[in-house]
């Protein structure tokens, strides 16, 4: 059958078939392409969606606000509560208190007086205010709001609640009345509930659920109004289980929800969004902050529900694509046959003469395209083959020079290599606190660093402050180049963890280097081939307290006074692992003569001995025991006979890095340390 076929026949057969099989990964593109756009347009959707409401529901609030710090910040109002029993004072009041009551959306304003605990409401009905409607008391758990919004610190609260006067739900703007510092009472006005939430919601999108919640996830605008944790600011514990919006998460997103919330309060004027499962089903959620009423503004997104793309013009375009794939196919078959087949013809029968001996066999050489540059090649290389084995000896001295050169350019690549990764090792060298370590802690402390290659990745730090030391390993994953390049970006992320955190809690330090060393390198886009995780451990040292706090990821903490033997066991997991851990500090007294060791697995895992075996855990605080009580340098040159002795004629197998010191609680051990920024090179 491929006989008959010919190359013709094969030719348009293939492109048939390359064609098919073209179809099925094109189509899976095309889908994904589809899904990417989707989602990409859902996220630009949620996000401008979110900024939209946070601006609809900042206005009216924020005017309520303004309005009712006015009311309370009156001259008028505070010389009423100085003196409530005075009918001057009270008439003034209730004029002034009647145009700001026409203001107020709610057209009701509410102010109670500190000193008697009476609760004042003008509504515009009976006294319009002038009598007291109810008496607050402490011991009154449905008044427990008053006072604790009169404890705080802040100036003015902002709670959804239904008051007892009015009967209906109220979103009420509390704003204390001060007078050079003393408290006279609280004023304010509100906005209808129901009113503020047909503003809010309106008629959300398809797709769209909006919701304000607080810091503590108590839901305060819901679709649902039977969500709605009505008094949750008076009395946070009365808000169920339902009422939060914690549990209309998944388990498992409730921690990155809380982060976004987080985020979202930071960076105020922001939209924070992430993926989650919201009451069982998947949900684009977008979080942004209102600092205003120190609300969240949260926005759950159905992509399936929501119109983000429409599907009727999907089927005409897979039509119009199957109606242009068959135009190109056949153009194609035509033009292979005109362009290439028949010119190949007329090619096969010169070559057929060239191969009787007829090399001056005229081919077709005046085209200028691939079959005209193939005649002329061939005309060529039959004029070549009738002077091969006069000019052999000739390409063969041309070779063999040739050879030589590229040879001579290998070797020179080879030094060039050689003097680049020199350079590397003094520049990783520089990042070592060598100097600071000197200079703070003298003879307190040594050091044995040695990589398996000219570079490695294990590196020190050690930071200086008022207050005290920070010292600390890191093993990076990886040798050589890769594993320098590795420890140029984790000391890049350990100064600015430093910069956010401070010195003196190691595990939010670590917390803080592993959350960045994802966001740097998130594993997800890396092949699984590549390994980013960090082993390391960080021990801070307040000599004023006589304490030590450490914390470690696969690091432990040695601390030997040679009769006795100590560990402060870091956590198993590194940094980087896939699933994040949370460090913990472990506090432990700064004893005078003791020495403290902290060591990188290089050293355990290195082979030796008559079995091959690896150094390991148990001969290692052998050695420690016996070299605890020696003076620092004689402990380091021990440690490197021990390791040489076992390691024989192996190779070393891992970059090892071993920091010990010693300091006394009783005396600082830096004089008078500089501030971070000149000490805390982490060189």
């Amino acid at each position: 059958m491929a006989a008959r076929l010919g190359l013709r026949g094969k030719s348009v057969s293939f492109l048939l078939l390359a064609c098919l099989l073209a179809l099925i990964p094109a189509g899976l593109i095309g889908w994904k392409a589809v899904a990417e756009v989707r989602d990409h347009f859902a996220g630009a959707y949620a996000e401008q969606y979110t900024l939209l409401q946070m601006q609809r529901v900042t206005a009216p609030v924020t005017r309520e606000l303004a309005l009712s710090r006015r009311f309370a910040d009156s001259v008028v109002t505070r010389e009423w509560l100085r003196a409530p029993d005075d009918p001057a004072r009270q008439a003034r009041f209730l004029a002034e208190a009647e145009g700001f009551r026409q203001h107020f959306a709610s057209r009701a304003y509410f102010v109670v007086d500190h000193a008697s605990g009476d609760y004042y409401l003008g509504d515009g009905s009976r006294d319009n205010g002038a009598d007291p409607r109810y008496r607050l008391s402490p011991e009154a758990p449905d008044d427990a709001w008053y006072f604790a919004t009169m404890g705080s610190t802040s100036t003015y609260d902002i709670n959804v609640g239904t008051d007892r006067a009015l009967e209906r739900a109220m979103v009420w703007i509390n704003v204390k009345v001060m007078d050079n510092g003393a408290l006279l009472g609280l004023a304010g006005g509100g906005i209808d509930l129901q009113q503020f939430i047909r503003r809010f919601l309106g008629s959300p999108p398809p797709g769209m659920t909006p919701m304000l919640v607080d810091a503590r996830g108590t839901l305060k605008v819901h679709p649902d109004s039977a969500r709605i944790a009505l008094d949750s600011g008076r009395n946070p514990q009365e808000a169920g289980a339902g009422q939060r919006i914690q549990a209309m998460v998944g388990e498992s997103d409730r921690e990155p929800l809380r982060r976004a919330m987080h985020d979202a309060m930071r960076r105020p004027g922001t939209v924070v969004s992430l993926e989650a499962e919201l009451e069982g089903a998947p949900r684009l959620m977008s979080v942004g902050y209102l600092p205003e009423l120190q609300w969240l503004l949260v926005t759950a997104l159905d992509l399936q529900a929501a119109p983000l793309l429409e599907g009727r013009w999907l089927w005409p375009l897979v039509l119009a694509f199957g109606l242009l794939l068959a135009l190109l196919m056949a153009s194609f078959a035509y033009s292979t046959h005109r362009l290439i087949l028949a010119p190949l013809h007329h090619l096969k029968r010169s070559a057929q003469a060239i191969a009787e001996g007829h090399y001056r066999s005229r081919l077709p050489t005046e085209r200028h395209d691939e079959i005209g540059e193939l005649s002329r090649s061939f005309s060529h290389m039959a004029r070549r083959v009738e002077h091969y084995t006069r000019d052999l000896e000739g390409q063969v001295r041309q070779r063999t020079q040739a050879l030589e050169e590229a040879h001579a350019q290998m070797l020179s690549a080879h030094r060039q290599l050689e003097a680049s990764i020199q350079y590397a090792s003094i520049i990783q060298q520089a990042i070592l606190p060598d100097d600071a370590l000197e200079q703070h802690l003298r003879h307190r402390y040594a050091v044995l660093w040695k990589p398996r290659d000219v570079v490695g990745g294990d590196f020190y730090v050690f930071r200086a402050t008022e207050r005290g030391y920070l010292l600390g390993i890191v093993d990076c994953a990886g040798h050589g180049v890769p594993g320098a390049m590795m420890t140029m970006l984790a000391r890049a992320i350990i100064d600015h963890a430093l910069a956010q955190e401070g010195a003196q809690d190691p595990a939010a330090l670590l917390g803080e280097i592993d959350r960045q060393g994802r966001t740097l390198l998130p594993r997800e886009q890396l092949p699984a081939s590549i390994a980013t995780s960090m082993d390391i451990g960080l021990a801070w040292v307040d000599p004023a307290a006589g304490t030590l706090t450490y914390a470690g990821a696969k690091i432990d903490l040695h601390a030997s006074d040679g009769e006795r033997l100590e560990i402060l066991a870091g956590h198993r997991r590194a940094l980087g692992h896939r699933r994040p851990a949370r460090y913990e500090n472990r506090v432990a007294p700064l004893r005078p003569g003791w020495t403290y060791t902290l060591c990188s697995d290089g050293f355990l895992d290195q082979a030796g001995g008559s079995d091959g075996f690896g150094f390991g855990n148990r001969r290692f605080r052998a050695l420690l025991l016996d070299q605890a009580a020696r003076p620092l340098e004689q402990q380091m040159a021990a440690y490197e006979a021990a390791l040489r002795a076992h390691q024989g004629e192996l190779p070393q197998r891992d970059d090892i890095t071993l920091l010990a010191f010693r300091l006394e609680p009783e005396a600082p051990a830096a004089a008078s340390p500089l501030p971070p920024e000149e000490t805390g090179d982490t060189r």
